[in-house]
């Protein structure tokens, strides 16, 4: 017969086992709710295997080491080409890229961990779901202010026109919000709370409430898309580089249009540096009306920014903008992982630029945002604030290889044009080049992998969101609420009749 301290030490293995295999589901969750899956419908259930494994866990140290594998998991799968950018692009070798990529997955963990030390306690009380959602909500706002930004929960709500409203006026937060909301209701339920916890369920009701997201906005404006489907890894020759410019010049220049685009190139040219591709550049603005596109500009010392520059009818430049939140590894290397090899091919780190300036183009007002810096709410909204009527993404996504990151990049954008309620273009080398309507829906998207030039339709929407004039003061209003809470939680000792 067993001894009375071997069931008890079996038991606890069991429950942590099965503490453990909850978190892994929840990070399993996520990871289908959002691209290459996209079952997005698990969105609103995907934190409550976490959360029920919380709430039946008294010590802190266990809930964040559950957290952090759980954090470790997720984005191990959700960002596994990062390691292919590493190898391939970065010259790291497949050990090396292997061994930074998990360096990162470990760190990103810890976003994961922090929340599970702290929503163990919470979900022992009866206001549980609104402050586990505003934890999760508030948590969320800060991977961007502490490292790297990507898919937050409420992107996988892309669809769902309900949670949806809440975007133009509280951001992705909001949707994130409702369903972390709506997972620790089921925890509840599966931990049998008392049906009175869920009264908090009743505040949603608000999404009815708020007006639906506007479609149907009219398309009434032309822009020719150039998407040039230049090899990231080429290896660069003067002659090479004519050719390319030649064969751009020609591509732009084959149908008519008010304004010509071009995307974020991985090619070698330099405008304030060339003076032939400055000359070029020029000529097809003269040709068309404006020319947009992405290039290396210098500040101070040779220190390169990647900018955008926008050309009017003279050939002149009217405007440019100088890339704010670069990209960990490809722009910059952090700190803590000095030893990556650069992605780029720069002589030395890019620089950040500081302002946001909006470029007018044709009677519009363009916000112009590159690359990875879609995956920042707060910036982008800050081009609508500034009067911009039509939103542009230049980005580079053939890093990427035929990952599903383009999928999940492309995601962004589109939550991007919801919050502004704008059209937003999105010109890429290689794709994935689409037209995004007010309402995040999809209205054109160009063949990957082509080199095409192709004209497309958009429409000029005025007036600001709420959360465009605003911002993120319900994302930072729910860090200062949540962390409070779960604080306090941790100090204060829990009714015994709450206890599962």
């Amino acid at each position: 017969m067993p001894r009375v301290p071997d069931l008890l030490a079996s038991s606890y293995y069991r429950r942590v086992v099965l503490h453990t295999l909850l978190a892994l589901l929840t990070s399993a969750l996520l990871l289908l709710a959002l691209p290459r899956f996209d079952v997005r419908w698990l969105a609103p259930v995907a934190l409550a295997p976490l959360l029920v494994a919380l709430a039946r866990t008294s010590d802190g140290w266990q809930r964040f080491v559950y957290g952090w594998g759980a954090g470790i998991f997720f984005w191990f799968f959700l960002c596994t080409w990062i390691e292919f950018v590493l190898e391939v692009h970065g010259g790291m070798g497949r050990w090396g890229a292997w061994a930074s990529f998990f360096l990162f997955a470990i760190l990103k963990g810890l976003h994961l961990a922090v929340f599970s030390l702290l929503a163990g306690p919470l979900m022992q009380r009866a206001y549980a779901l609104p402050a586990v959602a505003a934890l999760w909500t508030g948590l969320e706002r800060t991977h961007g202010t502490f490292g790297f930004a990507w898919l937050d929960l409420g992107n996988a709500g892309i669809n769902m026109s309900l949670p949806l409203r809440a975007a133009p006026f509280v951001g992705v937060y909001g949707v994130s919000f409702v369903f972390a909301m709506l997972a620790a209701a089921l925890a509840c339920v599966v931990l049998r709370r008392p049906r009175v916890w869920l009264l908090p369920l009743v505040a949603l009701g608000i999404l009815w409430l708020l007006p639906p997201i506007r479609e149907g906005v009219p398309a009434t404006q032309t822009a020719l898309l150039v998407q040039p489907d230049i090899d990231p890894s080429v290896q660069w020759t003067g002659l090479l580089q004519e050719k390319t410019e030649r064969e751009l010049t020609l591509l732009s220049n084959a149908l008519p249009a008010p304004i010509v685009i071009w995307p974020e190139l991985p090619a070698p040219l330099y405008y304030y540096s060339d003076r032939e591709f400055r000359e070029a550049a020029a000529n097809v603005a003269r040709r068309h009306g404006y020319f947009l596109f992405g290039t290396v500009a210098y500040a101070g010392e040779n220190q390169p920014l990647n900018s955008a520059v926008l050309l009017g009818p003279e050939g002149t430049v009217l405007g440019r903008y100088d890339k704010i939140d670069l990209v960990p590894f490809g722009e910059f290397v952090p700190p803590v992982f000095s030893w990556v090899n650069r992605i780029s091919s720069e002589a030395g780190d890019f620089v950040p630029g500081h302002d946001i300036k909006v470029l007018p183009a044709a009677g519009q007002t363009l916000g112009v945002f590159i690359c990875y810096e879609s995956a920042f709410p707060d910036l982008v909204r800050q081009f609508t604030r500034k009067g911009a009527d039509v939103l542009v993404n230049l980005s580079n996504d053939g890093y990427f290889g035929h990952s599903e990151a383009r999928e999940q990049h492309l995601l962004l954008a589109r939550m991007r044009a919801i919050e502004n309620r704008r059209y937003l273009i999105r010109a890429t080398n290689d794709g994935l080049t689409a037209i995004i309507d007010p309402a995040g829906r999809i209205t054109r998207r160009l063949p990957p992998y082509q080199e095409v030039a192709s004209p497309i339709r958009y429409g000029v929407v005025e007036g600001a969101t709420f959360y465009a004039r605003h911002g993120d003061w319900f994302a930072w209003a729910c860090l200062a609420v949540g962390v409070a809470l779960a604080m306090k939680d941790l100090v204060l000792p829990v009714h015994p009749s709450a206890k599962p």
